[in-house]
């Protein structure tokens, strides 16, 4: 009963952090993400677009452009992504309703090196410290127009890029249609644009939800170390005496065989196998359950 118990406790925890990180919606992806692609330099990325083999990195570098633009602050910027959301005025979740980009060619450069991003279709990729305006749906037109009520909340979403941004660039290498080098989403997987550092970009991304993404790792953890105690529990129960069950099917008549009575001192109750074996199973387990615990908090990235 107790490796079933323990599983049970792990498979309830597991559920538990899986709905906590599913709520965040599609920013948990991009989290993870940024957490796990491997790194690359711009010259290796280049060579996996000549290649024509596709694979999902990571590049870090200083954008730039020759098209680039000044917005009201002055900032020379490459990309701009302006989003729409609404919700009823008595609260509840966001409902996105319109998105606007404007975009011109720009590379990521690491030294001499550099290659072009196409940003065409960047959506949730984009990592930024938005600015925010929120009012009525009154005061957007072609929300009303749409049929939503006008005393719904409003919420217009500006994010953007310069090319004072140092960024990190996820995507696939490939060559685009024009012929030229180009990072772009692919492998079903999107293009990520952060200009924030790795840290900063989690808070950004769980909207602040601190508590819950703790929560989810502490859930992740337990259901870690519920499931290793399980197999272990099994493993001793298998590797050392036969189990349980071998002790109750045991039979109370004395045998012919010495050392296998339980009632004599011949032997231990069952001390069968290899006992060092199942130690060094164990540890293994231990070890496994670490560095499983380990993995799940940094594709989390908890803030600090």
């Amino acid at each position: 009963m107790g490796p079933l118990l323990l599983s049970t406790v792990g498979f309830v925890a597991l559920i538990v952090a899986t709905a906590i990180l599913r709520s965040f919606g599609p920013r948990y992806r991009i989290g993870r993400l940024l957490a796990v692609a491997p790194h690359v330099s711009i010259a290796e990325a280049r060579a996996i677009a000549e290649s024509g083999k596709p694979r999902y990195v990571r590049i870090d570098g200083r954008l730039d452009s020759e098209d680039d633009w000044e917005d009201d602050d002055h900032r020379p910027l490459v990309l701009r992504r302006t989003s729409y959301a609404w919700r009823p005025a008595a609260g509840g979740r966001w409902r996105a309703f319109d998105a606007r980009l404007e975009v011109v060619p720009f590379v990521v450069r690491e030294g001499l090196d550099e290659i072009a991003v196409d940003a065409a279709d960047i959506a949730e990729g984009l990592v930024t410290v938005p600015r925010q305006r929120v009012g009525k749906a009154a005061d957007l037109e072609a929300m009303t127009a749409a049929g939503i009520d006008p005393t719904a909340e409003a919420r217009m979403e500006i994010g953007y890029v310069s090319t004072v941004d140092h960024a990190a660039v996820l995507g696939v290498p490939q060559r685009g249609k024009g012929g030229e080098l180009v990072i772009a989403s692919g492998m079903g997987r999107p293009l990520i644009i952060s200009i924030l550092e790795d840290g900063e970009a989690m808070r950004v991304l769980t909207g602040g939800a601190t508590g819950r993404s703790r929560i989810a790792i502490a859930a992740l953890i337990v259901a870690g170390i519920c499931f290793s105690a399980a197999v272990a529990w099994w493993l001793l129960d298998a590797v050392v005496g036969g189990g349980a069950a071998a002790a109750v099917a045991a039979s109370p008549d004395p045998t012919a065989r010495p050392g296998t009575d339980t009632r004599t001192s011949g032997g231990g109750p069952g001390l069968v196998g290899n006992p060092l074996f199942a130690v060094l199973v164990v540890g293994a387990v231990a070890i496994l359950s670490v560095a499983g615990s380990l993995a799940w908090i940094r594709l989390t990235k908890p803030p600090r």
